[in-house]
Order: C-alpha cells, then structure tokens, then sequence
C-alpha cells in the first residue's frame, strides 16, 4: 500500500481506495465517475397536491418526477444516456493514459479482468478526435507501449485493441513505468494534446522492484491527475505515493480482480465546470 500513496495525488485519502476482492472493483468505478462529476443527491418538494421528485448531479442535470411523467434536462456540454435519466460529462478534452502492471504475478485469468476494467471506464468516456484520447502502456521488467494517445478516435476500435493486448509477465517495475508515462506518453510525441487535461491510470498488483518517489512526484508536479488502483499483493504506501490530492479520492486498493469492476464505475474522466440549469412552470430552479 506505500507504493500506492507515492503515486497518488493529494488529498491521498481521496486517491487510494480498499476493496476485499477483485470483483468488489465495479462499486470502485462508481467512485471515479463521482470523482469528476459529482455524487448524485435528491430532493422532494410539494407542488399542489403533486409531488415532485428532482435529481440533481453537482450541477450537471436536473430530472423532475411527477405522477405519470419522468424527464431529464441536461446543460451543455452532457449527453442524455439511454436510460434517458441520467447526464454524462462529454465537453472536456482529455487525455488518458493507463499503465498496466502485466507480471507474472497477476496471472493469466486476472490480466482478463484487467482488460474488462479497461473497457468499462472506457465506456465512461466520450471517445472521439475532439474529446477523450486513450493511451495504453503495460509494463513488467520492461515497459511496452500499446498504443499511443489519439490512434483510436472511436470506442470500438479501442475497446477491441485492449482486448487484444498480450500479457507480458516477468517482474513489477512500476517506477520505470512512471518515467515512460512523464517523458513519453504525456509528450507531444506521445500524441499527447497541448492545454488538454492528463489523466494517468496506473494499475498494480504488488511492491514495485524499483523506486517510484521521484517519478511519481514528477508526473504530478506536472500537473497530471494520477489515480493509483492496487490488487492483491499491492503495497498502499506505493498506492499513495502515485495518487493526487486528495488521495481518498484518487488511490484504490482491492485484495481481489474480481472486485476491479466497482473501481471502473466510480470513475468517469471528463471534468465538466460546474454551470446554472433554470427550469420554468412546473420545473424547480436549482442552482448549483
């Protein structure tokens, strides 16, 4: 768990998180996307004799619920999701990188998990040649880049090339990872976008073999938004030490791959300013 604050952001308690077991991940996935959109919160109020029933998602959308009747308002910049309840964050530019710990340790059965926890956040995102760039580095004894940011502008394209990635084995060198990330993959050889937020994704399963302090400073120093996710054998001070402030919400630790799907959906990556959404006759106005 050391190695886990080091790269974490600050506040570390908002970065690292404890789960039992790898399939406890998916409830950890809901945490990112509250991360960058907020936790959702509701109120009722008396209209008349109707009662009305108005979500609200820090400023994101409004849905109003009445008897008979169900809509949802989103502002500018959110996509009303298929549910046709709910919003998600679509008008920032971002740029992601995931960095894999492929070792031996993490086991072939396991490393599937990982691409599926891949895939889910993913699903998060509003892929496109505007918006979210994905990037995918695994590491081990060495680092082995998957693909580059921006090379696929399309979910499918991307989702499909995760699940084709081979799984290295070998060692943990999580620091050396955390070097290639500062010095190539957030560069604009990388494919990496000037003025565009940086999020990196660093996933492990155990103690790195080599020091992660300076590269971890580094990458946040630079303004990057780190979570750091643990599993299993993972040390939580490591986890810490990658993770930004605040490390609650920034670090995520598991003792099981299955649980890693509750991590995907506590995490969406696109930072949306909060805005005003003023509905009229029988709609609330609620300020955010």
């Amino acid at each position: 768990m050391n190695t886990l604050k080091q790269m974490a952001s600050d506040p570390l308690d908002d970065h690292v998180d404890y789960v039992e077991s790898y399939s406890v991940i998916e409830k950890l996935t809901k945490k990112f996307q509250e991360a960058f959109c907020g936790k959702m919160r509701w109120r009722e109020e008396e209209d008349g004799k109707i009662r009305v029933s108005l979500y609200k998602i820090r400023g994101t959308d409004v849905c109003i619920s009445s008897p008979g009747s169900f809509k949802c308002a989103c502002k500018d910049g959110f996509t009303l999701m298929d549910n046709g309840r709910s919003c998600t964050c679509s008008n920032a530019a971002t740029d992601v990188v995931f960095l894999i710990d492929g070792s031996k340790s993490v086991r072939p059965e396991n490393f599937e998990l990982v691409k599926k926890w891949i895939n889910q956040i993913v699903d998060k995102l509003d892929v496109s040649e505007a918006k979210a760039h994905v990037g995918l580095v695994q590491y081990s004894s060495s680092v082995r880049q998957e693909f580059p940011l921006g090379r696929f502008n399309n979910k499918k394209d991307l989702k499909d090339a995760v699940k084709k990635m081979a799984y290295m084995e070998r060692g943990t060198m999580t620091g050396q990872a955390l070097r290639y990330l500062t010095e190539n993959s957030f560069s604009a050889g990388g494919g990496a976008r000037p003025g565009v937020a940086k999020v990196g994704i660093v996933f492990t399963d155990g103690r790195s073999q080599d020091y992660i302090g300076d590269a971890a400073k580094k990458a946040k120093e630079q303004g990057y938004k780190m979570y750091a996710v643990g599993v299993g054998n993972a040390v939580e001070d490591e986890l810490k030490e990658i993770a930004s402030e605040p490390t609650g919400e920034h670090y995520f630790y598991t003792a099981d791959f299955k649980a890693m799907t509750q991590i995907a959906k506590k995490l969406q990556l696109t930072s949306v300013k909060r805005r005003t959404l003023a509905l009229t006759k029988k709609y609330i106005l609620y300020n955010g």
